[in-house]
């Protein structure tokens, strides 16, 4: 067994049960997240028909007197209160996270003790076998280096198995168990590269691989995570959805790299929260519904909070780049403090007026022309037709996409000759942006392949096809099973804008997430029914290779096909690459 193993199974403390109580498993918190920004561990609890006061009460109660015991005097604790529950945090050291665990269930223990009338542990006896694993977790090396990167001004990047000091070339990388002394660190050799943090329901993957590809036109080797991948250039370090803090981290200790585009998803600043505090620009594209219901987030107010942590991220000097055209994120954007740089398909809209007027930078859309004002006079201009993703102004989303980038690629120092260049170049197909609006052709028919799974993302890739001539028009569409039945209704409706002849409904067997197969597909049908598809225009196949085939076989010149793909997309490209 690993050291690792020994800590997570180093104690078993258990607490009092009750029906309407749940208890999700307690999460480290390695960096900054939606609860705050410290390191250390939360207790998630769900409830029905108990006061949150009260709970909240006992947490603050119970949690300060085993963090006294302890000798954590320093150490806070908070709580954050959603709909049905309570999130219940404590902050911990960063070489005690594995002991914070047994902290807060320690804690929680005696809550659920007093709540519930019920038996409790004997104080004195469970934290001197905290102070136990306090001892075997402890490494007073990494807590030594923590102190000394920020005397010197450079980051330092923590895990079970590594620290890093620096990034890219400027790092050094040391396993957990053999870190060097302060005065042991090549300091002067060290230093940070300039990245992005990149997140919004929707656009965050497509506005990273833009600004990638403005940071290889401005001759920077680049590093990129996504949903897809972690790679540096063309080098393909992983393939896997590394929107989280192990994919920043991953990018950020390659001594290739010279700059950094970091997709950061809602579960793993959820999970575990950032990597990294020193970004040079956070990009929040939008939020819309999707994912709720997971961690506490229930409500698209709560998930733009959630998004809103990247600002958590960012260095002292570090802006948001955020989208004036959606309210939540305007809304979002009055509990920050950094400063904001806007971006709008809308000259005249509030933000972009009043960023002018007070010399900010902003990037708006004004007759058909991407404009960047720098906070002095107009530093870029560049044609929507000149814009390959935007599809001569047609697609809309990814507008916004290219301002977002021309806001993050500013911010981090890059040229607009380069922004012009990246964003001129950039084609959304197969292999530059995989599964975002990818085209294809075949018996004189347009083919297009989309990763859109919720309702705001289908709307906008319909919206985007609604003028598209065409004889007949196909749709493939499928859904995760982990939606509630009302949203998938809801994207079957977006769906529905393509005003399809004839619909193929996937079922995807890596997504069921706990309902039985055919149910998804059948609530599909269902919605679709119900909006005025006859049956008889709508099938059924096991995979989204075999409908994308079905399709396929039956296109004829002047039809228009939309792949709603979620899952299989390889096999799906294969097919469609090969005919």
């Amino acid at each position: 067994m690993d050291r690792i193993e020994q800590l997570e199974t180093a104690l078993d403390i258990n607490w009092a049960q009750a029906n309407n109580i749940r208890i999700d498993p307690v999460r480290r918190l390695t960096g900054p997240g939606l609860i705050w920004d410290l390191p250390g561990a939360v207790v998630d609890v769900f409830f029905e028909d108990i006061d949150a006061g009260t709970l909240t009460s006992l947490w603050e109660k119970h949690a300060r007197h085993v963090l006294d015991a302890l000798g954590w005097t320093d150490e806070r604790l908070v709580h954050r209160r959603f709909q049905g529950g309570v999130n219940l945090a404590i902050s911990a050291p960063m070489d005690q996270l594995y002991t914070a665990i047994f902290v807060a269930q320690t804690a929680w223990h005696y809550c659920a003790a007093e709540l519930l009338d019920a038996a409790y542990m004997p104080f004195e006896q469970i934290i001197n076998d905290l102070k136990t694993v306090m001892a075997q977790e402890a490494n007073p090396d990494l807590i030594a280096l923590i102190a000394a990167a920020a005397a010197h001004d450079v980051d330092i990047l923590c895990d079970d198995d590594e620290v890093s000091l620096g990034h890219g070339g400027g790092s050094r990388t040391w396993p957990i168990a053999g870190l060097p002394k302060p005065d042991q660190v090549p300091w002067p050799i060290l230093h940070d590269v300039p990245f992005a943090l990149i997140t919004g329901t929707n656009g965050k993957t497509t506005t990273t691989r833009l600004c990638a590809a403005i940071a290889r036109a401005a001759g920077k080797v680049t590093g990129m995570t996504s949903t897809d991948h972690v790679k540096v250039d063309d080098d393909v370090l992983d393939r896997g959805d590394y929107s989280g803090p192990g994919g920043a981290r991953m990018v950020l200790r390659d001594p290739r790299v010279q700059i950094a585009c970091l997709e950061v998803a809602r579960g793993g600043i959820l999970r575990r929260g950032l990597a990294c505090r020193r970004a040079c620009v956070a990009v929040v594209t939008n939020v819309a519904k999707d994912h709720l219901g997971e961690y506490g987030v229930n409500t698209l107010t709560e998930l733009a909070r959630a998004k809103f942590a990247v600002a958590r991220g960012l260095a002292p000097d570090g802006v948001l780049a955020l989208n004036a055209d959606d309210p939540l994120v305007v809304e979002g954007a009055a509990s920050v403090s950094a400063p904001i740089w806007w971006f709008s398909l809308d000259a005249a809209a509030p933000q972009i007026l009043q960023a002018q007027k007070l010399g900010q930078p902003c990037a708006y859309l004004d007759q058909g022309q991407m404009i960047f004002f720098d906070g002095t006079t107009t530093a870029l201009t560049l044609a929507v037709t000149d814009v390959p993703i935007t599809l001569a102004g047609a697609a809309k989303y990814n507008i916004h996409n290219a301002l977002a980038a021309i806001c993050a690629s500013s911010a981090l120092g890059l040229p607009c000759d380069a922004i012009r260049l990246g964003l001129s170049s950039f084609v959304s197909d197969a292999r530059n942006n995989p599964g975002r609006f990818n085209e294809f052709h075949h018996n004189g028919a347009r083919i297009f392949v989309d990763f859109a799974h919720n309702p705001h993302s289908i709307s906008a890739v319909c919206d985007a096809m609604a003028l598209f001539p065409s004889k007949r028009r196909f749709m493939m569409l499928s859904q995760p099973g982990d939606r509630s039945d009302q949203s998938t209704a809801d994207a079957t409706i977006a769906a529905l804008q393509f005003k399809p002849d004839l619909i193929v409904i996937a079922e995807i067997e890596d997504y069921l997430r706990g309902r039985a197969l055919d149910e998804t597909p059948a609530l599909i049908q269902t919605s679709a029914i119900s909006a005025g598809i006859k049956p008889e225009h709508i099938s059924h196949v096991s995979s989204p290779s075999i409908g994308a085939k079905q399709i396929f076989d039956q296109l004829q010149p002047g039809d228009l096909a939309l792949l709603l793909v979620l899952s299989d997309r390889e096999r799906v490209f294969e097919i469609l690459a090969n005919a």
